[in-house]
């Protein structure tokens, strides 16, 4: 099994999120450290997919890929509608 080097970060975190840290820890027997690590490279993954979807979205702009205003409204205004209009595309 090959041994991934590692570097310990710090930070202060409030008290009540220290505790549930702690206390979600205790009840899953695990490490603080694991949650941490856990957390950490769950929001790394969740602000990447943010980034990728962003960077999609302009490049959908930029090529003129979108739909105008007055038809997302009535789009959305239709939903509460007996009649609601297809999704515009």
């Amino acid at each position: 099994m090959q041994k991934i080097e590692t570097r310990v970060l710090t930070t202060h975190v409030p008290l009540p999120l220290a505790e549930r840290v702690d206390q979600w820890a205790e009840r899953h027997d695990r490490s603080r450290g694991w949650v941490m690590k856990q957390a950490l490279s769950s929001w790394i993954a969740q602000e990447e997919e943010r980034d990728r979807l962003t960077h999609e979205a302009l490049a959908d702009v930029d090529a003129g890929r979108v739909i105008d205003h007055q038809a997302i409204q009535a789009w959305a205004d239709s939903l509460s509608t007996d009649k609601p209009l297809p999704a515009p595309r």
